[in-house]
């Protein structure tokens, strides 16, 4: 295992940035970014990586290679919360088990997004299609989530499937990324051409301000984790890791590229702090926030963007060069 991969990617800017935004937190600096421009933030990179992504789609076109890794992350997003319910039922109640098996099941768009900077600084190309694969992802597992907490009674939450696809569908963050992918996919090479001053040249330092206050909110959400115990916390950093190896077992049969390879695995190892807590708020509200938002914000995340990527990264560059 290549330990300067992990080093090069702690020194990053990005990275960087998440490390003093919870340093920010620790030491009680008075240090923060106001809510309306972190949305603006957060708007900004969905809207850049959906362009990007519709782009590559256009010059790749549609085929076996194509749709393959879009229903396999379907299938993965769907099929994950009913393991974890099934684990996490044992010593919770279903509501709160059904809404930590949605939270690790969906994915988390900035993991995504962290990812394919990592690639780019380091030449390895990427498909489009990955980020149709990270839009499509969002929504199973939610659908998922709730149907299982309304098995076991547990759900009491306002309309009914209908509502809840409505709901996860024209989420905020999922359908300004399906539109962006989808104009961008319409446009190709030349309508990209056209955005990238503003789509591509700003993208990392935006990811750098963004990263900035999720290490202040990760922060926080450590403390109120703690008073949780250790089971939840050995789960939200054992479950991307068991998620990861059976994504790069798939990425392997599907003979995906390095690069989609690692985008995949970090869909499936990466769980939602944004799109999930939005649609439980309604589907599920008497599921305890506290629980499934800290372990994905203030666990996982940490865990996939400073340690996870190079070091999936680097498993995919030795199973790869000795198959």
């Amino acid at each position: 295992m290549d330990a300067g991969l992990i080093l090069g990617n702690l020194l990053t800017p990005p990275i960087l940035f998440f490390l003093l935004g919870m340093a920010a937190t620790l030491v009680r600096s008075d240090l923060e970014i106001p809510q309306p421009v972190t949305r603006a933030l957060s708007l900004y990179l969905l809207f850049a990586i959906g362009l990007h992504g519709g782009a590559e789609l256009a010059r790749a076109g549609m085929g076996t290679t194509t749709l393959a890794p879009l229903g396999a992350g379907m299938l993965a997003s769907a099929l994950f919360p009913l393991v974890s319910f099934a684990l996490l039922r044992r010593r919770l109640g279903a509501a709160d088990a059904a809404a930590i098996a949605a939270t690790y099941g969906s994915i988390s768009a900035v993991t995504f997004v962290t990812a394919t900077s990592f690639l780019d600084d380091r030449g390895t190309a990427w498909s489009g299609h990955m980020v149709a694969a990270m839009a499509l992802m969002e929504s199973p597992a939610i659908l998922v989530g709730v149907l299982l907490a309304r098995r076991h009674g547990a759900s009491d939450g306002n309309g009914g499937l209908r509502v809840l696809l409505h709901e996860a569908f024209t989420n905020g963050a999922v359908f300004l990324l399906l539109g962006s992918l989808a104009i961008g996919w319409l446009g190709g090479e030349k309508g990209w051409a056209s955005v990238a001053p503003l789509a591509h040249e700003p993208f990392k330092g935006v990811l750098c301000l963004f990263l900035l206050d999720m290490g202040l909110i990760a922060a926080r959400r450590l403390k109120a984790l703690r008073e949780s115990g250790g089971l939840l916390i050995g789960y939200a950093l054992l479950a991307p890791l068991v998620h990861a190896a059976l994504a790069l077992a798939a990425a392997r049969v599907l003979d995906l590229s390095p690069g989609d390879a690692l985008l995949f695995t970090v869909l499936c190892a990466s769980a939602s702090y944004i799109a999930v807590p939005a649609a439980l708020r309604m589907s599920l509200p008497q599921a305890n926030p506290g629980l499934y938002l800290p372990m994905a914000l203030a666990v996982t995340f940490p865990l996939n963007i400073a340690l996870g990527i190079p070091l999936y990264f680097a498993l995919i560059q030795t199973l790869w060069s000795s198959a």
